[in-house]
């Protein structure tokens, strides 16, 4: 049997001969500091970007957000857009459904004039102008609405009352099959939204299934259930939804983890509110009676108020997001600063170590176990 010296230089042969052939890169050991941290696009939600874990959407990766009718999917993704685009960045929106409102889309803050729109005929059409568009390499973000609108051609080509079993899964199947590596090369993250279906005869357990097959459920890294759980009011009128999303699959983060955040009617994710939700939540806000306050400065009287004080001071609001986001160690500077923490601990431990050894204080002597001889 080869020693474990022959057995290294074996595998660094054999790694040497896949980076020149695949590109550097191709294969590396998972704790390499050469691994660079998750890109993320912000979802525009400070809630949402802690309960992912890593501050936002995977860059590179598939993403998929279901839920009911009129639950915030479609407000969700576009401000994913227009993150993405202040970021530089360029999207692209299929619209399969046919249904995008430029109008609510420009008043969330996307760019409508960079914005790249489809408004495909067949479902196979729609999933070859994403994967083209994936293949130029160019895209930050392409966002699919809805898988459930990805009719196949078979499909419009025939009759009404024609059946054609499993033609979507198939089609969904094959076109994730090709998307999958070039996103990863090319750092584009593609969010499909999807429509909730029940299946009939369940009596355990709940009957909710996503349209388009299992594939998609496998595929995507990250899986969103978004909820409307409130109606909000001025008065009597209703102004906005207060609304639930649970990270049902998350191959960055651990799972599981809920977000809820206010969605304003006509303004869409009400970030101001979020913060101070979640700055009261980490002591970084401060909430006394129906006053909020940060830093010594008071935002005002009831959450309204001091969420219009944010809007109007968006330093203010950068600075309670930047201090939530290192506290939580989430996103680049949170990451950072948890690193800093690290090797901080570590210098103190080693100049501990260091000044023991100077004292002439030795660690104590491990036990040896009965029936065996000591060294």
């Amino acid at each position: 049997m080869a020693s474990a010296a022959d057995r290294e230089k074996a595998l660094e042969t054999a790694l040497a001969q896949i980076d020149r052939q695949f590109g550097k890169g191709s294969v590396m050991r998972l704790g390499s500091d050469e691994r660079a941290p998750v890109e993320t696009i912000s979802t525009g939600s400070v809630a949402l970007d802690v309960a992912l874990g890593i501050g936002g959407l995977p860059r590179g990766r598939i993403v998929e957000i279901y839920g009911p009718e009129s639950s915030g999917k479609t407000t969700l993704t576009l401000h994913a857009i227009a993150n993405a685009q202040k970021n530089g960045g360029i999207a692209a929106f299929i619209d399969a459904e046919h249904a995008l409102d430029p109008e609510y889309a420009k008043k969330l803050g996307v760019d409508i004039d960079a914005l790249l729109v489809s408004q495909p005929d067949t479902g196979e059409q729609a999933l070859e102008i994403a994967d083209m568009l994936v293949r130029s390499g160019s895209i930050d973000l392409i966002v699919v609405d809805s898988v459930a609108a990805l009719v196949p051609r078979a499909e419009i080509e025939g009759e009404m009352g024609d059946s054609h079993v499993g033609l979507q899964a198939r089609l969904m199947s094959q076109a994730l099959r090709k998307l999958t590596g070039g996103l990863s090369q090319t750092n584009t993250t593609m969010i499909f939204i999807n429509q909730l279906r029940e299946k009939i005869g369940v009596f355990f357990g709940s009957p909710e299934t996503t349209s388009g097959g299992k594939a998609l459920k496998f595929y995507a890294s990250v899986r969103l259930d978004i909820r409307r759980i409130e109606t909000l009011k001025d008065g009597t009128e209703a102004i906005g939804n207060r609304t639930r999303v649970k990270v049902v699959k998350n191959k960055m983060a651990p799972p599981f983890k809920q977000a809820e955040f206010d969605i304003m009617y006509g303004v869409g994710i009400s970030r101001e509110g979020s913060l101070i939700d979640f700055g009261v939540d980490q002591g970084i806000v401060k909430k006394s009676g129906a006053w909020y306050t940060y830093d010594g400065d008071q935002l005002g009287q009831g959450k309204e108020n001091s969420r219009n004080f944010l809007l109007r001071n968006p330093d203010m609001a950068n600075e309670i997001e930047r201090k939530i986001l290192i506290k939580l160690g989430v996103g680049p500077e949170g990451i950072a600063a948890k690193a800093a923490e690290k090797a901080a601990l570590a210098e103190a431990e080693a100049a501990e170590k260091a000044k023991a050894a100077e004292l002439g204080i030795t660690a104590p002597p491990v036990a040896v176990k009965a029936g065996r001889k000591s060294a």
